[in-house]
């Protein structure tokens, strides 16, 4: 089973995006399910979305535009969504880096 994990990082502030409300989602069928949700913590890592990922297709769903609003920022960008394939064997660590009116995700370790 795969371990699910994320964390952001604010491009604009050169720190971590902080308290931003994640939801982990798989395809069943047609239709998403919500597995977990979960908020990063202060150093912008939200670590406990899935210890046992069987194989599919998820995605991360991030709200953006209610921390950058808290923030006194805005986007173009209400909620960046990730999604990905899973091979329920491997560790996934899909790291955010954020700014105002772009994004940048890729796989970490």
């Amino acid at each position: 089973m795969s371990k699910i994990t994320t964390h952001v990082l604010d491009a604009v502030l050169g720190k971590p995006g902080a308290g931003i409300d994640t939801r982990l989602e798989i395809l069943d069928g047609h239709i998403w399910r919500t597995l977990a949700t979960g908020t990063t913590d202060d150093d912008g890592r939200c670590s406990n979305l899935s210890a046992d990922a069987a194989e599919g297709v998820y995605r991360l769903n991030f709200d953006t535009d209610a921390y950058l609003s808290r923030n006194g920022r805005v986007s173009i960008y209400s909620e960046i969504v990730i999604s990905f394939k899973c091979d329920g064997e491997s560790h996934y660590h899909l790291p955010l880096l954020l700014s105002d009116n772009s994004y940048t995700t890729y796989r970490g370790s």
